[in-house]
């Protein structure tokens, strides 16, 4: 139960939109996979990315309906609700988070990237 522990933790994380706090939850070589883009290797590639892809983002709080875990593998499906200076989304995610020593290995986030570029444009 200390891997879902840390991924809730890492989802409340993401209202505070702090890149380096959320790069903290990765391992050094962790993976951050937006399953319709390229993924994103290292932390600190991680931390870039974040800082860019959220940007504009003004507050965003993710709501969690549903977390299972399997061994080392944690399943979260949940809505980001994002408001941002480009526009406003309610935008419904899986995610599939591999933990290693209670960090973020792999993280693999499933979401419609149309439904996200159309209400951020």
């Amino acid at each position: 139960m200390k891997n879902i522990a840390t991924i809730r933790r890492f989802i409340v994380a993401w209202s505070r939109l702090d890149p380096v706090e959320l790069s903290e939850f990765f391992t050094d070589d962790g993976a951050y996979h937006n399953m319709p883009m390229r993924p994103i290797v290292g932390k600190d590639n991680i931390k870039d990315f974040i800082t860019v892809f959220s940007d504009s983002w003004t507050e965003t709080d993710w709501q969690i309906l549903n977390t299972v875990e399997e061994g080392n593998t944690e399943f979260c499906e949940g809505v980001d609700k994002t408001k941002s200076t480009a526009g406003d989304i309610d935008l419904p995610c899986f995610g599939v988070f591999e933990m290693e020593n209670e960090k973020i290995n792999v993280w693999r986030d499933y979401f419609d990237l149309g439904t996200y570029t159309t209400a951020m444009s």
